[in-house]
């Protein structure tokens, strides 16, 4: 079977207006959501940790993850977990769509982002539905802690001066 013949089921969901998707095989349940118990982290994007069946499990904001603008979540809001090769973790979506099964001839490359959360991009009639890759957007993204940056930038002021 060619890569064109190949068929893909994608679980659509939006944030914002956009619409994204991830692999079916890759996402375990989807969960009303619930607000994340807190926790300390330098990573921006977790918004906390949830027990789902008594598992512990990390919770990100899809949006910040991905550097959008948005709110607190909506009434529609779920979280989606997602299973990769090391482990499960939820990500926050404001709803799901649907379920889609597309071929290779919908799917195009993504242009180069600098970031490893994005699989491609399917063209599916007038949309265009970005794929996400599951192991990019759960793995840890830990970003330097405020306080480095200002020393940084203190001791660049003072090397220019």
């Amino acid at each position: 079977m060619s890569e064109e013949t190949l068929s893909h089921q994608l679980v659509v969901f939006s944030l914002g207006d956009e619409e994204y998707a991830l692999p079916i095989t890759q996402v375990h349940e989807i969960i009303r959501y619930t607000e994340p118990r807190a926790i300390a982290s330098p990573d921006h994007s977790l918004r906390g940790v949830i027990s789902l069946r008594g598992k512990i499990l990390p919770v990100y904001d899809l949006v910040t993850r991905l550097g959008l603008d948005r709110q607190s979540p909506g009434k529609d809001a779920k979280i989606v977990i997602v299973e990769t090769a090391e482990d499960m973790a939820g990500v926050v979506v404001d709803d799901v769509e649907e379920v889609i099964t597309i071929t290779g001839e919908h799917l195009e490359e993504a242009p180069t982002t600098g970031t490893n959360y994005i699989d491609g991009i399917a063209k599916i009639d007038d949309r265009l539905v970005v794929l996400l890759d599951p192991e990019g957007i759960v793995s840890p993204n830990v970003a330097a802690p405020a306080a480095e940056t200002t020393s940084t930038e203190a001791e660049d002021l003072r090397a220019a001066a």
